[in-house]
């Protein structure tokens, strides 16, 4: 089992910046598949980023060249650098991984980008 801890969320005005953590409970050396989504209020949830096959990395059109994945996995943890904020940013941000061919959800941290 993998739990998902992510904190970083917060409030911040449009253009602005925040670094998402996700902090796993167990290496994630092995773990090929992990990444960010987000669900709005009345929408359903959507893909962010996310590692895939260990190093490669997707995008939604929507935070392309704006937020960036990344991994320590010396720490067991992904990032989700999130730059040049904007409201319809306005989500809960959940980290997502897939390991022995189940998926693992954290609690999800509250990002809210004021106009």
């Amino acid at each position: 089992q993998v739990q998902l801890v992510e904190s970083g969320g917060g409030l911040v005005q449009a253009g602005g910046s925040l670094r998402l953590s996700c902090a796993a409970s167990r290496s994630i050396f092995m773990i090929f598949t992990m990444g960010w989504y987000r669900q709005a209020p009345g929408k359903q949830r959507e893909l962010v980023a996310v590692y895939s096959s260990g190093s490669r990395t997707s995008y939604a059109d929507s935070v392309k060249g704006r937020f960036t994945i990344s991994r320590d996995d010396s720490k067991n943890t992904v990032y989700l650098q999130m730059n040049s904020l904007k409201p319809e940013d306005t989500a809960a941000y959940y980290c997502n991984c897939l390991f022995q061919g189940t998926a693992y959800w954290g609690q999800g941290t509250q990002v809210t980008v004021s106009s």
